[in-house]
């Protein structure tokens, strides 16, 4: 007999690759996991077209609003133009007016006094349609300057009256809705008593500087 042959029968029988043990689990699992359930699936896709239906509503009632303010604002502003030029007009019947001298005025007869009281009824007519329109005057004088309706021309020395007051108004300013269409220009006071503080503690009235 082969020693060789001897050595084969005493060896150790092969064994099958761990691999393939490995793979047959795999498949095994696989064929063995539950399916998804389909109430689930049915819920996750209800709570994903509600979630998009809210922001589609949410943006509808956006557009809304947005469209509701634009075509209110188109209506309050769209004679901005046509007020601003007829501004003018209100200037220089305004000088008409203040050109005739106090004592003349009240002492006017006649065809004079016709023709001052025709340029009154005049401005009121004129300012009266200004305000149907959205457009209104300005009326500042005594008032505390502020500087979103006020321009400040220059400063009165005045120790009486708290600084910032507006004692002079050179040219009548106009608003039309909440946006200034002429800011008036105006003369404020200087060198008076500070304005009384507000429940902060805050000075109500401010010394502005003149401005150009």
């Amino acid at each position: 007999m082969n020693p060789n042959d001897t050595e084969n029968q005493n060896a150790a029988p092969q064994t099958e690759p761990a691999h393939d043990a490995v793979n047959q689990d795999t498949v095994n699992q696989a064929s063995s996991a539950p399916e998804a359930d389909p109430i689930a699936v049915l819920e996750a896709e209800k709570a994903d077209l509600k979630d998009k239906l809210l922001r589609l509503m949410a943006d509808m009632e956006n557009l809304r609003r947005r469209t509701a303010r634009e075509i209110t604002d188109a209506r309050t502003y769209a004679v901005t133009n046509f007020a601003r030029d007829m501004l003018n007009v209100a200037d220089n019947v305004r000088r008409a007016i203040e050109s005739v001298p106090e004592e003349a005025s009240k002492t006017a007869e006649g065809a004079f006094r016709g023709l001052l009281d025709g340029i009154d009824l005049t401005e009121r007519d004129l300012l009266k349609t200004l305000e149907r329109h959205g457009v209104k005057k300005l009326d500042p004088q005594g008032q505390k300057f502020d500087p979103n309706l006020h321009q400040a021309m220059f400063e009165i020395p005045n120790p009486e009256v708290p600084s910032g007051t507006v004692l002079q108004v050179v040219q009548s300013g106009y608003v039309i809705g909440d946006r200034v269409l002429r800011p008036a220009l105006v003369g404020v006071s200087k060198g008076g008593p500070k304005a009384a503080a507000n429940g902060n503690g805050a000075e109500t009235a401010d010394n502005p500087s003149a401005s150009s």
